[in-house]
This record gives structure tokens, sequence and C-alpha cells, in this order.
């Protein structure tokens, strides 16, 4: 009977062992795949923008540096204000045009922390 118990925890000792080693693998070789699904998503060919969208992209380039070359300091909050809504506009724009899917920081660290309760 001693014998049965002892050989009974050695087997659920080895068990939570070798449950932590697949669960580790299975996160290595998750985190390896998705590494190389970024990489080749960057080596992919982007579309050629239009004339349209260079237009617009160059327009919005160019009113960003007119907002940097500002002299800020005799502006009104109201007015920066303004001008710090202006901008998130235009890089709203900016990336609309450009195309691509963009991941927040919050958004990778819910997926990281989704897959560690997963695993």
């Amino acid at each position: 009977m001693v014998g049965f118990l002892l050989l009974l925890k050695y087997i659920t000792k080895t068990l939570r062992i070798m449950k932590k080693i697949i669960y580790s693998l299975v996160l290595v070789f998750t985190l390896a795949i998705s590494a190389n699904t970024v990489s080749a998503a960057d080596k992919k060919d982007r579309k050629e923008m239009t004339a349209e969208q260079q237009v617009q992209l160059q327009r919005i380039t160019n009113r960003v540096e007119e907002i940097k070359a500002m002299d800020k300091s005799n502006l009104t909050k109201v007015e920066k204000k303004e001008l710090k809504n202006e901008l998130k506009e235009m890089k709203k724009q900016a990336r609309a045009v450009g195309g691509g899917v963009y991941l927040s920081v919050g958004a990778i660290i819910i997926i990281i922390l989704l897959l560690i309760l997963i695993l």
C-alpha cells in the first residue's frame, strides 16, 4: 500500500513537470511562428500609392512641417488644443492612406496575457 502511494506521488510529480515542459514548448513554438509571420509581412511588397494619395500625403506632410515651424508660445490654450487635434486627425489620415495593420502596445499586452492564461 505504501509503495503504491509513493508510486502515485512520483507519477503525479512527473506529470506536473511534463505539463510545464509541454506548455513551455507550446509557448516557444507559438512565439516562433508569430515572429516568422511578422517578418514575412514586412517583406511583402507594398502597393504603390495613386497620384491622388501621394498628393494628399504631401499636403499632410507640408501642414505638419508648418505646424512644427510655428511659434507656439504666443498661442492661446484653445488654439494649441485645436492644433493638437488637427495633428491627430492628420495622423489618422496618413495611416489610412499608407495602409497597413497597426497593433497598439495595449493590444500586444492583452494578446500576451491571453496566451499566458490559456497556457
